[in-house]
């Protein structure tokens, strides 16, 4: 329980603050210009050779840190006036101190933003809106304006995308040959994830690690024409609780079963891909983001493979997503500065040969064209994966939604997986708290 309560904190201490890759192609060239043309230009601080010191924050692994200071030490020679100093964590610890910060005002200039919660910063006052510096300080000339609008709430551009991604399940082909199964199939069923899952156990192998709760659910709802939310994120998006009693049933029969890991085991991990089952050679797989499929190849040191999805119905489910956000903060007194380094990740091709779309497929097509030769083979199996999905994709939900509410139904996923709730219980207590959540936000 502890973890939840911990993820409650963000939405609570935010509460306290009163003032607190598609076809590019010159008409959307056009509409991005003209968004942001309406638009004052936005003031800037200082000059270009005043000392500046930019914080900057996000969440990820050991690669991730790793690029992201090269990237950080590039545009510091390119600026000599420019200091930035970086703050990072895993995910879950990333949103445990970014809240404090909030509360005190004092986030850093620039923080990554996650789809979940960058309506929850937004609405609070906390991230600025950077519509007035597209296509000035920030050039989004030829990014695919669906992608661009992905960070825009009621109007205003609070976040740019760093990539796309898709859901899929990467794994071990080998380990895959060794439970007996030759393949994942083209078009496979939840059916046959679990027949595999079985195998799987049979031969000594954990499938995988789970899914998690607010994503793959939501993905699961999509199958069926619905959503986690509705479309202003007052409400859960479905009314049939046996949609909730039959996904979460699924994944914790399999937990019981031994065909994936015990929560005491999977709640150990803490997402540490290192501490993965399948980087140890004792799971298949693992169900996440295309972009996250990198560093895992990299950890792994082994041949992987994607694969889509599980339907039926797996194009209505199926969405692009952005990997995540770079927002510039409110409180932040160097906003100018803070765009331009945005401006520079994103436009930059020396920066995106450092970074190879461990974030997500670029948004820029210019980019997207310039990394061609200088992926490597994993890069490049992402590149050709989401390339090959997006025509299959439906467009996003809004990203409309609350932590609180996702701490509450990773929480009870938990208390599932343990066996300390049946689903159907769980179906109807998580219905009524996001409920009330949701209805007084």
């Amino acid at each position: 329980m502890k973890k939840r309560f911990a993820l409650l904190a963000v939405p609570m201490l935010l509460s306290m603050l009163a003032g607190c890759g598609g076809n590019n192609n010159s008409t959307q060239d056009s509409a991005a210009t003209s968004a942001a043309g309406n638009q004052p230009a936005p003031a800037t601080a200082a000059s270009s050779s005043d000392p500046v010191t930019l914080r900057i924050a996000w969440w990820g692994g050991d690669t991730r840190h790793s690029y992201t200071q090269q990237v950080i030490d590039m545009y510091e020679a390119q600026n000599p006036n420019v200091k930035i100093e970086p703050e990072y964590a895993s995910f879950d610890d990333y949103w445990k101190k970014l809240a404090p910060q909030a509360a005190a005002n004092r986030l850093p200039d620039i923080v990554q933003m996650d789809v979940s919660y960058i309506n929850q910063y937004g609405s609070n006052g906390q991230l600025e809106d950077m519509t007035p510096y597209l296509n000035k300080t920030i050039q989004v000339g030829d990014v695919n304006e669906n992608v661009l609008g992905t960070g825009k709430i009621n109007g205003k551009q609070y976040g740019i995308p760093l990539g796309v991604n898709v859901l899929g399940f990467h794994y071990d082909p080998a380990l895959l040959k060794k439970a007996g199964v030759d393949s994942i199939p083209d078009n496979w069923t939840w059916d046959q994830y679990k027949e595999i899952a079985m195998k799987a156990k049979a031969a000594g192998l954990y499938m995988d690690s789970s899914m998690a709760a607010d994503i793959f659910f939501n993905y699961y709802l999509r199958t069926k024409g619905l959503s986690l939310y509705n479309t202003d994120g007052s409400a859960l998006g479905y009314d049939d609780d046996a949609l909730f009693s039959g996904f979460f049933g699924m994944l914790s029969d399999l937990i019981a079963k031994g065909a994936v890991p015990s929560q005491d085991k999977l709640s150990q991990n803490k997402g540490v891909i290192e501490e993965s089952d399948v980087v140890k050679g004792t799971g298949i797989g693992i169900w996440q983001w295309s972009n996250q499929y990198v560093a895992l190849q990299i950890a792994v040191n082994r041949p992987m493979e994607l694969a889509q999805m599980p339907g039926p119905d797996m194009e209505k489910g199926l969405y692009m997503q952005p990997s995540m956000y770079w927002s510039v903060t409110a409180n932040s007194k160097n906003k100018e500065e803070a765009a331009k380094f945005i401006d520079f990740w994103t436009n930059n091709v020396e920066a995106n040969k450092l970074i190879k779309g461990e974030r997500g497929v670029p948004i820029s097509g210019k980019i997207k064209d310039s990394l061609a030769t200088e992926l490597t083979e994993s890069g490049k199996q992402v590149f050709k994966f989401v390339a090959d999905m997006e025509p299959k994709t439906s467009p996003m939900s809004p990203p409309v939604g609350s932590p609180e509410v996702v701490a509450l139904l990773t929480d009870l996923a938990e208390q599932m997986n343990f066996g300390q709730i049946t689903p159907d219980a769980a179906a109807v207590q998580f219905r009524k708290e996001a409920s009330e959540i949701l209805a007084n936000r």
